[in-house]
């Protein structure tokens, strides 16, 4: 039988209990990981996922941290450590997405989209990066967004908040090399069952769809194990970026 190419790792996924997070972390196992999932407040969402993991002969925890605190943060990689022995992927996909008219925009509505996207991440991949360096490798993958790339101007802190992330990817690289890589995926409309269809964006990309859980997975998955690539950004948003 051929190995997994991620037989014998480790992975921790921030916001895994729904969505994007959980997709990620389904095809981390798929391909042989054992994964963590981090969550805030959906404790019967992540221990569900928990369940279908350790279906599949999968070793899975679910661990619960706001990874905008740094304490939190420290006790959360704690526990991963204590519960697998090491560390060798960290997906940072934690994070929040509401529109706000830019004159209307809070003090509080920017720290929290700040906090939740870039601060949590600055901390996480922080925290992670001794861990890694002590087995000699690592892999951080962080979530940015075409809203990165692009300016939303009904979502300034969203935007800033991502392009944020994409520096923030650009410098760890350069920073932790070589023993860790470090890489941002900038998804563009990802819908999941339930979703309203978004016909604007089908009607706009040259792909003429939405993209999927599964779609962000694979390039994680890709990122999970690419050998020389690092301080790059995968977006994968249909061609929605060059119209």
């Amino acid at each position: 039988m051929l190995q997994k190419p991620l037989e014998g790792q480790v992975a921790l996924v921030t916001g895994a209990a729904k969505r994007i997070g959980r997709s990620i972390a389904l095809r981390l196992v798929a391909d042989g990981a054992s994964v963590a999932l981090n969550y805030r407040t959906s404790k019967p969402e992540a221990e569900s996922v928990v369940r279908e993991i350790q279906s599949l002969g999968a070793k899975s925890v679910a661990i619960q941290a706001d990874v905008s605190r740094r304490a939190e943060v420290a006790t959360l990689f704690a526990a991963v450590e204590k519960e697998f022995g090491r560390l060798d992927i960290l997906v940072n996909n934690a994070g929040a997405f509401f529109p706000v008219k830019f004159e209307a925009l809070s003090d509080e509505q920017w720290d929290d989209v700040m906090n939740a996207n870039l601060k949590s991440q600055f901390l996480c991949a922080q925290t992670a990066a001794p861990i890694m360096r002590r087995h000699g490798r690592g892999r951080i993958i962080n979530l940015a967004s075409l809203g990165g790339l692009l300016a939303w101007p009904g979502y300034t802190h969203y935007c800033v908040s991502k392009a944020g992330s994409i520096m923030l990817t650009r410098c760890l690289a350069r920073a932790l090399a070589p023993e860790i890589l470090v890489n941002a995926i900038a998804p563009g409309t990802i819908q999941f069952p339930g979703d309203p269809p978004d016909e604007e964006y089908v009607r706009r990309v040259p792909l003429h769809r939405t993209g999927t859980g599964d779609d962000i997975a694979s390039a994680a998955a890709y990122l999970a194990t690419a050998e020389f690539v690092t301080g790059q950004v995968i977006v994968v948003d249909g061609g929605r970026s060059l119209v």
